[in-house]
């Protein structure tokens, strides 16, 4: 027995229409009214979980009823009956000034510094070797904002005329180390030379 609902819908009178108005205004009301009070029970019902749960945490935490916990004493103060451990002494920084140790030295032969360790080679480093004068003259202005006295000397040989850039001469070797490496931390490549003392 199958019903038409939609025929039975369109022939009711005007009440009708106005008890279907009424049941749409009713039915807002209510959603609305459940709308803003649903956030709120959600709200509720998470609060209250949050609280039982921390509780049930808490009580996980205590410990048995018949185990005693100790409690904590004042820094500083022992229980009774027991004798507070002695303080370390640290006398080292007084007793080591007091304190003197003699050994018997017998004094030793000092060498003398051997005429042969007089400067008898001088050292070079050729900083660069040119064609053009005018680039020798910018390596030797680059040498000269190091702190150091290049020269340029001209030679003229099979192969041209070049001219060559040397910084020195160094009477140790300590000085030409320094002046390397003043040179390599710019970027310039050297030739160490050793020369015989006119």
């Amino acid at each position: 027995m199958a019903r038409d609902f939609a025929k039975q819908g369109g022939q009711r009178s005007g009440d009708g229409k106005a008890s279907r108005r009424s049941g749409k205004s009713s039915t807002a009301r209510h959603k609305a009214k459940n709308g803003s009070t649903g956030g709120w029970r959600w709200y509720g019902a998470g609060l209250f979980t949050g609280i039982f749960l921390s509780f049930v945490v808490y009580l996980g935490a205590l410990p048995p009823s018949g185990e005693i916990v100790p409690e904590t004493a004042p820094a500083g103060s022992l229980p009774a009956g027991e004798a507070q451990p002695p303080k370390p002494r640290f006398d080292f920084y007084k007793l080591l000034p007091e304190q003197s140790i003699e050994v018997e030295v017998e004094p030793a032969e000092i060498e003398r510094p051997r005429a042969a360790e007089t400067v008898s080679e001088l050292y070079l480093l050729q900083a660069g070797s040119f064609r053009q004068r005018e680039d020798a003259e910018r390596r030797r202005a680059e040498l000269l904002l190091l702190g150091l006295d290049p020269r340029i000397e001209e030679t003229s040989g099979d192969n041209g005329r070049w001219h060559r850039v040397y910084v020195g001469p160094f009477d140790s070797r300590a000085k030409m180390a320094k002046a390397r490496s003043l040179t390599a931390g710019q970027g310039i490549d050297t030739l160490l030379l050793k020369r015989g003392q006119p």
